[in-house]
């Protein structure tokens, strides 16, 4: 029923995507973390991958595509571990030097201090001190598949290092099939309605079925949760929920990705390895910088 359910999906766009109708904000909350749409996702990948198969430049493309998202996504969040610490420099500094309050970004407060009046956004210090969270998660949840790309993962090795091109390569395949896919595929399940219920109410969970989500339709109610964990501390922890999501989907897409480049690797051998693999060189010696 998989292509069945896809092509409804895609013929009624509004059944599950205009939130202004509860019943299509339920439909969306449900189908979301169902067996529907697990299986509509599989079975995409698994098109994909007998075209693959058959195809095996297409295959290739595929997987730069997605390694290629996986860099974009990672390089650009980084940049977010470099204004942390630039957010933490100016929250101590204003705070010792100036004991300041609070802390104001905008076109006239460009270092955290109103030059001049104008438009801005003013926090207390404790919500800029506990809104640096926000910041290491995005490089955690999002950055995952970009290390992951890059070989920067911590690696427990008891055999891997010692076995056959081959055999490593198959290693990689039942490592994505057996535990890189199910664990994003479960941690999903979790955080979809981890995340929906600090979103609506009346809450939802993951035993509710469709009929009973679509009576709940009629009382529900937008209720982001903006409750901090200190007096005028940060307040948007549902962030953290969507980012949580974003981890998984980003898991779950690039060990596809890893799957096909260990299948063709391990079919076309050696010669294959780390092809079109594009890592960031860090530089090494005193010498290697001098010679760029």
């Amino acid at each position: 029923m998989a292509f069945v359910n896809f092509g409804v999906a895609l013929a009624n766009p509004g059944m599950w995507l205009n939130w202004a109708d509860r019943e299509a904000l339920a439909r969306f909350i449900y189908y979301g973390g169902s067996v529907e749409f697990f299986f509509v996702v599989l079975t995409g990948f698994l098109v994909l991958t007998v075209i693959g198969l058959v195809v095996r430049p297409f295959m290739w493309r595929m997987v730069r595509g997605l390694e290629a998202m996986a860099n974009g996504i990672g390089r650009f969040v980084a940049w977010f571990g470099l204004l942390m610490v630039l957010q933490q420099i100016v929250i101590i500094f204003l705070q010792r030097i100036f004991r300041v309050a609070a802390l104001e970004f905008g076109p006239l407060a460009p270092f955290g201090y109103p030059l001049l009046p104008g438009p801005s956004f003013a926090r207390d210090l404790s919500w800029w001190s506990e809104e640096l969270k926000l910041y290491n998660a995005m490089i955690v949840c999002l950055c995952v598949t970009y290390t992951f790309v890059q070989g920067g993962h911590v690696r427990v090795d008891l055999i891997y290092a010692n076995v056959r091109f081959r055999t490593k390569r198959l290693i990689d395949m039942a490592g994505c099939l057996l535990f890189m896919m199910p664990a994003a595929v479960l941690t999903w399940l979790y955080s979809w309605y981890f995340m929906w219920r600090s979103l609506v109410t009346p809450k939802v969970s993951a035993s509710d079925k469709l009929e009973s989500l679509l009576a709940k339709a009629r009382i529900f109610k937008w209720n982001v949760e903006t409750i901090a964990f200190s007096p005028n501390g940060f307040d948007a922890y549902f962030l953290f929920k969507l980012l949580m999501i974003a981890f998984c989907a980003l898991v779950f897409v690039h060990a596809w990705a890893f799957l096909w480049r260990s299948w063709l690797e391990f079919v076309e051998g050696p010669v294959a390895e780390g092809r079109y693999l594009d890592r960031d060189a860090p530089g090494g010696s005193a010498q290697d910088l001098q010679t760029h």
